[in-house]
């Protein structure tokens, strides 16, 4: 069972959703603290069923995004323009309840399931605080952009608002999965020049021109380290370098 949404609440009806590595890291029980049960899911594109007290900005209908890092719009960090780790809704992979109240929005038999990320989105329906929904254009379709809400921009975002690739510059992205497609677009749209994609699955890199990417390195046809490559072709190194494999040895 899934109770109607509490005061600042929404009631999300899931549509579409997508499976994230961080769901599979945390059912694997190798995240901090497991709590269990609990609904994973993360990245997902939903219609508003209904809202609590107090929601002003969303309306039964409307297409939603959640996200797991959400803002109240009060606190320092949402006013700044440096952080987006709000106060209140910053990511917190140990709660499984609601702020609100403390308490679980899932039952089966009148026992608590729990909550992951504030989105729990392997559900068809879901109650997420109304600080954690982005409202988009109903025309986009929710099967594609459901992956917007982290891995699209986790990898963009970290390009242009962290990475800041000047115009004509050099970017390297290692890893050509779903972040760093996004991560080689943001270099893109920034005006990077030479947008250079390393990874050893040669299968990615024809796909990986449609998001800018224009050279191509696999480090598994070279003997020496993959940075030493990257020195050669670049006249010493590239301007800005971007990890998106998730892998200490990459």
């Amino acid at each position: 069972e899934v109770a109607p949404p509490k005061a600042m609440e929404v009631r999300v009806k899931i549509l579409y959703t997508s499976l994230c590595h961080t769901d599979v890291y945390f059912w694997e029980a190798k995240g901090q603290t497991p709590v269990f049960p609990r609904i994973f899911g993360h990245e997902a594109g939903g219609v508003v069923e209904s809202v609590g007290e107090g929601v002003t900005g969303l309306a039964p209908g409307d297409h939603v995004l959640p996200i797991f890092t959400g803002e109240c719009g009060e606190c320092a960090h949402c006013k700044s323009q440096e952080s987006n780790m709000c106060d209140l809704l910053r990511i917190n992979t140990d709660r499984g309840v609601m702020i609100g109240d403390g308490q679980s929005r899932f039952s089966i038999n009148g026992k608590p399931i729990y909550h992951f990320l504030g989105t729990s989105t392997f559900s068809e329906y879901t109650v997420i605080h109304v600080g954690c929904l982005a409202k988009i254009n109903p025309s986009a379709p929710l099967d594609k952009v459901c992956v917007v809400s982290c891995g699209i921009s986790t990898g963009y975002g970290a390009t242009v608002n962290v990475a800041r690739p000047p115009k004509g510059s050099t970017v390297a992205v290692f890893g050509l999965g779903a972040v760093g497609l996004a991560a080689a677009e943001g270099a893109r749209a920034s005006g990077a020049s030479r947008i250079i994609g390393v990874d050893l699955n040669p299968s990615r890199f024809e796909g990986a021109k449609k998001f800018g990417v224009n050279e191509f390195v696999n480090p598994a046809d070279h003997k020496k380290p993959v940075q030493e490559v990257l020195a050669e072709m670049t006249n010493g190194g590239v301007d800005r370098s971007i990890e998106c494999t998730g892998n200490i040895n990459a």
